[in-house]
């Protein structure tokens, strides 16, 4: 069964895109993400928990210098970072340099600025 949503819970995020089908191709071989189709026939994905969902959108500036910064749960920083790189993505931050977190920021094909964070010990 899956966990009902609480209050205050990150549902939805809404990702800047110059090319949505490059966008979706980029997170999907990044990080997994499913993508689908909504009924309005928008682009959206889901996370691979299945807990956060979200759409591309044309025409709106993407989140270049972070205000709002997401950062995105992986198994391993240094090997999103090799993925990001080898699926058009850029470091804008490398791994350590938050330490002792383990973070990582990149600025994905629409030009947002993204960070990556691995629980210590993984």
């Amino acid at each position: 069964m899956s966990p009902t949503p609480t209050n205050g819970k990150i549902c939805y995020v809404e990702i800047p895109a110059l090319d949505i089908r490059r966008s979706a191709d980029f997170y999907a071989k990044v990080f997994g993400w499913k993508i689908r189709k909504r009924g309005d026939g928008a682009t959206a994905f889901d996370d691979t928990t299945g807990a956060v969902s979200g759409t591309w959108l044309l025409g709106r500036p993407a989140a270049a210098q972070p205000g709002l910064l997401i950062y995105i749960m992986v198994d391993s920083v240094a090997a999103t970072i090799d993925a990001v790189i080898a699926h058009g993505g850029a470091v804008v931050q490398p791994v350590g340099a938050d330490a002792p977190e383990i973070t990582a920021r990149f600025r994905d094909p629409a030009g947002n600025v993204i960070g990556l964070y691995q629980e210590p010990g993984r």
